[in-house]
């Protein structure tokens, strides 16, 4: 089976005999992050509105970004993607994105602002995610992250994804491997 590659940098045409749609029920609470202010995190899914934000928060935390079009073309064209930010004091702080795969959720991108980090903001918005995957009926999710990036691997971790393969030269910015990790929803 051929599974998509992570962080793709065009839109992928997808063969309807291997991609699926899920039901998309409301996003259940997960435990708020540690913070200062007062006002609790929200998960919702992305709108269009929502991007340029998400562009902001993409270059600050990407050396090769998508492009707006390619988060257009997600949000518009794909059936099987799932997008989702993480509104912190009316301001939108992270996004994450995955595709449906059969009952798999393979991710595409995930990120927070980099005032966010540290803060268990990642955490909180991936375990609401993978929440919500578990009520539309998601078994599996896997992610690509870069071998250097330590901190992210111990958050995943943290969340029950474990190591399980190497991508070598993954990355085309510079060439660097990607650890494959999956979790069981």
């Amino acid at each position: 089976m051929h599974y998509p590659k992570s962080r793709a940098r065009h839109y992928y045409h997808h063969n309807n005999l291997f991609l699926c749609e899920t039901p998309k029920p409301d996003l259940p609470e997960p435990e708020s992050p540690r913070s200062d202010k007062t006002e609790a995190p929200a998960i919702r899914r992305v709108t269009l509105g929502d991007l340029p934000a998400i562009m902001s928060i993409e270059r600050a935390s990407f050396s090769n970004p998508w492009s707006l079009t390619c988060f257009r073309s997600e949000l518009q064209d794909n059936d099987v993607a799932h997008y989702f930010c993480l509104v912190y004091n009316n301001e939108v702080v992270g996004y994450m994105g995955y595709w449906v795969v059969f009952d798999e959720a393979h991710i595409t991108n995930v990120a927070v602002s980099p005032w966010c980090r540290g803060q268990g903001m990642g955490a909180y918005l991936m375990s609401g995610v993978m929440l919500y995957c578990i009520k539309t009926g998601i078994k599996r999710m896997t992610l690509e992250v870069r071998a250097s990036n330590e901190i992210a691997q111990r958050m995943y971790g943290k969340l029950g994804f474990a190591a399980v393969g190497v991508r070598p030269r993954y990355y085309s910015d510079n060439r660097e491997d990607a650890v494959v990790m999956w979790a069981t929803l």
